[in-house]
Parts: structure tokens; sequence; C-alpha cells
């Protein structure tokens, strides 16, 4: 039987499994978590060179090249509030911005993808997962803020305002609470919710005014910038998209 290309998209969290060509330079304004189903792949950082692994994760910010080298992979991506991505916070403190070689080896595909797609992170990993810590809360209002679908961008000053900081102050603030400047999240937050709004069966005109692009060229762009590769490219091979 053929193995289906499938799409998770939660509020906190997406899932892509499948297979994938190799993506152009580009980082992403959540951590990501990367994994090999049938074999190893390979990752390329500015610093450090091209590295084989069968597993890595990524911390939001990171410049890299990801080459699934043709095999099958799974990415989950967690969104800077999600219970998940503040406990990774902790561990990215502990080991750096990228860890290798952290998840276990696939046995039965299929209870491994059952933990992928209930993004059951203790059972995935090799190492116990930190409890969580809680955002400021003023971010995280922030980010409420900005996951509203809005006819244009939130500006920083009106999400500082409402944080009762100045926009220098909220920027340092968010940046450390999100791992990301407010800026680099707004985008990622708009390439989503077009996104989301594609995974429905929009037109890509369509689903660029819902993540507020001037049009669908600009979000043709902006996403090939944030996810290294262009719109069609991860929605032509999907046989399956879960909205949860």
């Amino acid at each position: 039987m053929r193995a289906t290309n499938t799409f998770t998209l939660g509020t906190n969290r997406a899932l892509y499994i499948g297979e994938l060509p190799a993506t152009e330079w580009h980082c992403h304004a959540s951590p990501v978590l990367l994994i090999g189903l049938s074999g190893r792949f390979a990752v390329h950082l500015p610093d450090a060179g091209i590295q084989s692994c069968h597993s890595v994760l990524i911390d939001a910010g990171v410049d890299h090249v990801f080459d699934p080298c043709g095999e099958r992979v799974a990415l989950i991506y967690f969104e800077p509030d999600s219970i998940e991505a503040r406990r990774l916070r902790q561990q990215f403190r502990l080991d750096g911005k990228v860890i290798f070689d952290v998840a276990m080896r696939p046995v039965s595909s299929a209870s491994f993808n059952r933990h992928l797609g209930s993004f059951d992170l203790q059972t995935l990993l090799r190492f116990k997962v930190p409890d969580s810590i809680k955002l400021d809360v003023r971010v995280e209002n922030s980010l409420k803020l900005l996951r509203a679908v809005n006819d244009r961008p939130v500006a920083r000053d009106t999400a500082a305002l409402a944080a009762a900081l100045s926009s220098s102050r909220f920027n340092h603030l968010f940046r450390a609470e999100a791992g990301v400047s407010f800026r680099s999240y707004r985008i990622w937050s708009q390439v989503r919710s077009s996104f989301f709004s594609l995974a429905q069966g929009t037109s890509l005109t369509d689903a660029a005014l819902y993540g507020a692009f001037t049009d669908s060229s600009h979000f043709s762009r902006t996403f090939r910038k944030t996810f290294g590769m262009s719109p069609s490219t991860v929605l032509k091979p999907l046989e399956e998209i879960v909205i949860v």
C-alpha cells in the first residue's frame, strides 16, 4: 500500500508526514522537530556545515537547509505559547539551539504515527521533557492578538501599547519569551493564517488576503522565505489535510 502524505494543523502545533524535496535557506519563528521515518536526512547549518541525522530539534530563529535525502519524514512545529514549546525552550537553554538525534527510532509505524498525531513529546523524545514554564502574560496576550484574523498586520506599537510597554521594551521582552522578534513572529503568524485558509480549499488569492498579505505573490514569496519552499510544494503531494 502506498504511503500517503498528510498534514495536521492545530491551534498551537502542526504536523507534516510524507516526502519533500530539499528546502532553500530559511528559518522559522517556532521550534521544529524533524524526524526521519525511513532513514537519515541532512541539515545544513551556517556554522556547522552539513550534518546527517535521524532526528533534530531546531529552535526558533535558526537559519538552516533541510534535505530529506529522499526519505519519508515527519515535521512537527510548535507555536511559542504551546506547552511543548515552553518545555523545549528549557532544553534549548541547556543543549543549544540545535539538538541532533533526539527522537526514538520508529519500531511500529502505526504506533509511532499515533504518537506523532497526538504530539506526544514524552514518548517521541529520548530525554525526559522538562516541565513547562509560563510565558509572560503580556507576551501571551500579544500572541493571541497576532493570531486574530485582521485585514492588516498588527503593528508592534499596538501590541506594545496593549502591554503598557514602550515599543523597544516590548520587543526585547517578546524576543526573550518567544525566541524571535515580534516582527518575525508576526510574519510567521500571517503565513500560518494563510496556510490554514489554503488547507480549507480556498484560492491562493483568498488565502493571501486571509493572512493580511497584499496579494498571492507577496504570500508565496514570504512562504518561501519562511519554509524554504513554495506553498504548492507542500500542498500538491498531500492526500489528507486534518484541521484539529
